[in-house]
């Protein structure tokens, strides 16, 4: 029996909620709080006769620690699931901590103002020591270690697909593969189709800052740093087919480089069609993906928050994209003194999602893994005290649970490689 805060009600909110249901005996009270709280509302009246968890909604503004803590005292919960922004990440990790109860995310921090005079002194520091010039990293989460140890609390970065899944690939391939690993590709591949000329399957904010900044990978124990989108190759995915994709940087692998050590390259890549490529670098190039406020008409205004507001809700996009999604990490290392690799991944289906949870597959893929996380640490499986990865966990009973509900791995002992 347990009770749990979730924070968010978003898309991927609403997959982790709804399989959280299905599991009223772990999940015996739910409470769920948005800053907008008619969304709870909706959802809880829609689950109210389908489980016999007990759902509860509540108002939150996430970047008030005061009424966080005002909050997590009132409904004393035994973990926070946070599924709302990543810039709100410090503000309910720091509200745990004085509220004394366990913390996981799906993304790590990454601040709403890169203009902030202090955060700026931070990150440019960073960048000069570390190689990286993204927006998004570690370091700021990591922080909170010794605090999380000494308070005898867990907190789970992180538990969304990529990051998340990804990187309990990564621990299963290590424990179960390989001797050694000497390189990791992480392949994240979309073959849905919306029907839109252009839109994002996640927070349009957070997934165009993603994407249009310089691609980044790890090598002989350093980053090395690439122009946007300069790294091209192409790749044929299992039931999605030929596809082009390009190397970004993404969060598991400042992680997966210090907790698997021997490793010695570790890429990202995503796919993207040309139509995409090319409305977001016409956007781009005339200041809609600005983060810097700006006068229009005696208003301010981000330039990329208005661009969200045309854009179409990924929340939205369920009903009307047909496909299938396939992302998982490929492998090369040795065994036994011979070499080897290995591929593991999953497929999901957008509709197939869609009719199950009203969400498309990018949601449900996130979702999903949330759900298992916090079910890891309810049951007791991941609990080690301090601020934590996936990988840092044993992956068997987690990737067992995404076996069960709703993400089923799939295995290449002979997989093509990324040149």
């Amino acid at each position: 029996m347990s009770r749990v805060l979730v924070i968010g009600c978003g898309g991927v909110a609403n997959v982790a909620i709804r399989k959280c249901c299905m599991l009223p005996e772990v999940f015996t009270e739910l409470c769920i709080a948005s800053r907008t709280k008619s969304k709870c509302d909706a959802l809880a009246a829609e689950l109210k006769d389908k489980t016999t968890t007990k759902i509860t909604t509540a108002q939150v503004n996430a970047d008030s620690v005061e009424e966080l803590c005002a909050l997590i005292k009132s409904y004393k919960p035994d973990l926070v699931m946070n599924i709302a922004l990543p810039y709100q990440d410090l503000t309910i990790m720091e509200a745990c901590l004085q509220c004394k109860v366990n913390y996981m995310d799906t993304a790590n921090y990454e601040p709403e103002d890169t203009d902030d005079p202090e955060w700026r002194k931070v990150y440019d520091k960073r960048c000069k020591e570390q190689g990286f010039s993204a927006y998004f990293d570690y370091s700021w989460q990591w922080a909170y270690r010794k605090r999380f140890e000494e308070a005898g609390l867990t907190a789970l970065l992180g538990c969304g697909f990529d990051p998340g899944v990804t990187q309990a690939y990564c621990a299963y391939a290590k424990k179960h593969e390989f001797d050694e690993i000497d390189t990791i590709d992480i392949l994240d591949c979309n073959g849905g189709d919306h029907g839109y000329a252009f839109a994002t399957n996640f927070n349009p904010e957070v997934n165009l800052r993603e994407v249009s900044a310089p691609g980044s990978y790890w090598e002989d124990g350093h980053w090395v740093e690439i122009p946007a989108m300069s790294i091209k190759r192409e790749y044929k995915f299992d039931q999605v087919g030929d596809k082009d994709m390009y190397l970004l940087h993404h969060e598991e692998i400042e992680s997966l480089a210090q907790n698997i050590p021997e490793v010695k390259r570790i890429r990202f890549f995503m796919t993207f069609g040309q139509s995409y490529l090319t409305h977001m670098k016409c956007l781009e190039n005339v200041g809609m993906l600005s983060t810097t406020p700006i006068n229009f008409e005696g208003h301010e205004i981000v330039p990329i928050k208005f661009l969200k507001a045309l854009l179409p809700d990924p929340a939205s996009l369920g009903p009307r994209t047909h496909g299938k999604t396939n992302i998982g990490c490929i492998f090369t290392g040795r065994k036994d003194g011979k070499e080897k690799t290995y591929y593991i991944y999953n497929v999901c289906d957008h509709q197939e999602c869609y009719r199950e949870g009203a969400s498309q597959a990018i949601s449900y893929t996130t979702g999903v893994p949330a759900m298992c996380g916090a079910l890891m640490m309810l049951t007791g499986k991941w609990t080690t005290p301090g601020v934590h990865t996936v990988e840092e966990f044993d992956p068997d009973p987690f990737l067992a649970a995404l076996d069960q509900y709703g993400l089923p791995k799939s295995e290449s002992h002979d997989p093509a490689l990324v040149p």
